[in-house]
């Protein structure tokens, strides 16, 4: 018989995608889609459970279909359906307690896959120039999302300690963006006008949907030779951009604001449901985060298809036009830094690497 695949967070649009892939390898016989409410997408021949993993009925479900690996992808910055913020948090943590409970007890399971995120590390104005699997972060997350996936690797720690039998792959994926992303990063970047830190330009990375999708059927699968799929890898695209380049790129004029006045100005996002400009969201956007992939190329062996500024590409096609064409952007911000009284503010204000050929380092 084949493997036996359970796959959470199936009723969003990742988790659908990897799905209805992975029910394309020859090696899989059958795929359990799970999720709290019902998906608004087809899941192809898979056998969808309407289960709260919340909940200790995900016991059941992973005894009686004799799953043999899970793959934890309902771990995510926003909610699907109804639900704030406490009803994320209650699904990234005590959901992935709840599954990994169940994991133990469950003499079947022998590879779990789980759904990270480089938010692990923070952002902090010391942090390193790149981030490598084994740097512990200057300052931990206070909250948010990134406190969530701290707490759920802790447990993870735990379950592999506890159960050595099983192969553990934790993937920390950098901003997802694609043509179809689902993210507060995305939402942000979807606004007419980019409300930016005053003094910073940050480096960010991306990974694109397609990527991920990709590098998660490698991770499900036993491990090609020469390569090990067992263990903590960052996943990002290669390359950065500036938060400047980002705003060029996609023709969206940027408002830098003092750092108390960005806070506010998330606060009112929020409360319109405009976007989720959370606090660590706005330290992104502040410090910036860059991650090492070497072990991600080396030891998983996953290249992926699109670099950094190819999938922010495929996300700016998928917006359309922004209120100015970025050449317009371009020649304001180039106006702007040439004033004689403006070229100390611009250097502050990270517009000196907004041109795409010339780059500087995210002010810190």
């Amino acid at each position: 018989m084949g493997k036996v695949v359970l796959v959470t967070g199936a009723a969003r649009q990742l988790g659908g995608r990897f799905v209805r892939r992975i029910q394309r390898d020859p090696e899989v016989d059958r795929v359990i889609a799970v999720d709290a409410v019902a998906p608004g997408h087809q899941l192809g021949d898979a056998d969808f459970v309407r289960a709260d993993i919340r909940q200790p009925a995900i016991a059941r479900v992973l005894a009686e279909h004799s799953v043999d690996t899970v793959v934890h992808l309902d771990v995510s910055a926003k909610t699907v359906g109804t639900g704030g913020r406490t009803a994320v948090k209650e699904t990234n943590v005590i959901g992935t307690m709840q599954l990994l409970g169940a994991c133990q007890k469950a003499p079947s399971v022998r590879r779990l896959v789980i759904k990270s995120s480089t938010n692990v590390y923070g952002s902090a104005p010391r942090d390193p120039a790149v981030f490598t699997e084994t740097t512990p972060p200057k300052s931990l997350p206070s909250g948010g999302f990134a406190k969530d996936v701290v707490e759920v690797e802790g447990y993870v720690r735990g379950f592999a300690r506890r159960r050595p039998d099983v192969a553990v792959c934790v993937l920390r994926f950098a901003n997802i963006l694609g043509p179809e992303a689902d993210s507060p990063l995305a939402d942000y970047l979807s606004l007419p006008v980019l409300p930016t830190v005053f003094g910073y330009d940050p480096r960010l990375q991306f990974v694109h949907e397609d990527d991920v999708v990709d590098v998660l059927g490698i991770a499900s699968r036993e491990p090609r030779r020469g390569t090990l799929n067992s263990g903590t890898f960052n996943i990002a695209g290669d390359g950065v951009l500036l938060l400047s380049q980002c705003s060029r790129r996609l023709g969206r004029p940027t408002m830098p604001l003092l750092l108390p006045a960005v806070t506010w100005v998330g606060q009112a996002l929020r409360t319109v449901g405009m976007t989720d400009f959370s606090p660590e969201q706005i330290r992104l956007l502040t410090h910036g985060r860059v991650v090492s992939t070497v072990q991600m190329r080396e030891t998983l062996g996953f290249h992926p298809q699109f670099s950094t500024a190819e999938t922010f590409a495929e996300f700016a096609r998928s917006q359309g036009p922004g209120l100015l064409p970025p050449e317009a952007v371009g020649r304001a911000v180039d106006r702007l830094a040439a004033m004689p009284c403006a070229g100390a503010a611009g250097d502050v204000a990270g517009f000196t690497g907004a041109g795409d050929t010339h780059p500087t380092p995210s002010a810190r």
